[in-house]
């Protein structure tokens, strides 16, 4: 197992690989050909930008620490560790970096078996790095970050995702968002869970949910939300969010009503079937 003074190591050293990575994507955003996009499905979009950003953070997380396998967004390694894995997302807002929407992020977890360790967010338009690493708290750009102390749903903003390509459960994602938009200060959509994630971390929103999330979407945001205070779990309020497809985090004031108000719409459904 590896030491807290590796770990702090690590989390060094992938915050300058999200931005040496994250540099490169705000460059060829800058000269980006939409007609180089890829369709991996109706709606689930990529680009070379996505593919080779990828290649670089597996080449360079290996590097650091060739003990760990990959759970990875394009496939670049499927080479999975049996303790330790990197799970990554090389650029999460796709859609967003596509159209020119300055709102994307490279975001690398580390998981020791079922336990996310460390998380690094590098929002790449803001120059907003997020960190955290279990037992240290969470910062953003070398700043400690906390959760908002809002005491209930009355006084939040929350965040969430749009179905864009499985609208099997769209009725009830509609109802859920209006009761939440009649009992909030309103809703926001961002297209990034990542960055959705690092902002309930921050303070700026009170919450966040969504179904239908892959690992790669959720596992470094997870980390940086509970170390600075908050809390995670799966729309039943357990704690299968990482491979459940489905997760809620908040300030923890809020998690008990937003759960609530989620079970009406949601409790007698399953929602791991809802799979590419």
């Amino acid at each position: 197992m590896i030491t807290q003074e590796q770990l702090n190591q690590l989390l060094e050293q992938t915050q300058e690989i999200a931005k040496e990575v994250g540099a490169f994507i705000r460059k060829e955003r800058q000269h980006f050909d939409v007609e180089k996009v890829e369709h991996k499905g109706f709606n689930d979009l990529v680009s070379y930008v996505d593919k080779e950003a990828e290649r670089q953070i597996v080449e360079k997380l290996g590097a650091i620490f060739p003990e760990a396998g990959f759970i990875t967004e394009e496939g670049t390694s499927t080479a999975q560790g049996e303790i330790y894995n990197w799970v990554i997302d090389p650029l999460d807002g796709t859609t967003n970096f596509i159209h020119g929407i300055p709102v994307f992020a490279v975001s690398i977890g580390l998981m020791e078996k079922d336990e996310v360790i460390m998380g690094v967010v590098y929002e790449v338009n803001r120059h907003e790095c997020f960190y955290a690493m279990k037992g240290g708290g969470a910062f953003c750009n070398d700043t400690p970050i906390r959760v908002s102390k809002a005491p209930g749903l009355s006084a939040s903003l929350i965040s969430t995702g749009f179905p864009y390509y499985n609208f099997e459960l769209i009725d009830r994602y509609l109802n859920s968002m209006k009761s939440l938009m009649q009992k909030t200060h309103g809703l926001r959509r961002l297209g990034s869970a990542a960055v959705d994630l690092c902002y309930v971390a921050a303070g700026r929103t009170e919450g966040f949910f969504e179904y239908n999330l892959n690992s790669y979407d959720v596992a470094a945001g997870v980390i940086i939300v509970q170390e600075a205070g908050g809390k995670v779990t799966d729309f039943s309020g357990g704690g299968d969010y990482i491979f459940g497809r489905n997760i809620v985090a908040s300030n923890g004031c809020i998690h008990d009503h937003f759960l609530v108000v989620l079970d009406e719409f949601w409790s007698d459904v399953s929602l791991k079937g809802n799979t590419k």
